[in-house]
């Protein structure tokens, strides 16, 4: 849902962040974050999850890819704009992706989506 407030609203002021957060980064308003996020983090995921529903072979790398690239996406955003305590989803989703990828890599679960 951040990545369609951050597209809708590319200033950032429905989620309370301000622009100047972005004084480090490459962007000068929400838009190109908002739609990576809501596509690579938003749409993407619900692909992998049709997947593993579906038992798909490709699902397993797709679950891998996306716990990748939530931690890739936490850490572009703390080198960019910092982290900050107060905003909790940076850790939460730190943590979630962390907790994504070991369940991901573990020989049980890669063992149950083998081609």
């Amino acid at each position: 849902m951040g990545g369609v407030f951050l597209v809708s609203d590319p200033t950032g002021s429905s989620l309370q962040m301000p622009l100047n957060l972005l004084d480090n980064a490459p962007f000068a308003n929400y838009l190109i974050p908002g739609i990576i996020l809501l596509l690579v983090l938003g749409v993407f995921p619900l692909i992998v999850l049709y997947g593993l529903w579906h038992r798909k072979s490709w699902s397993w790398l797709g679950s891998l890819t996306v716990s990748l690239a939530l931690l890739i996406w936490i850490s572009v955003e703390v080198i960019m704009i910092g982290y900050h305590p107060e905003l909790p989803l940076q850790l939460i989703y730190g943590i979630l992706g962390l907790v994504l990828l070991v369940l991901t890599l573990m020989p049980s679960v890669q063992n149950n989506f083998k081609a």
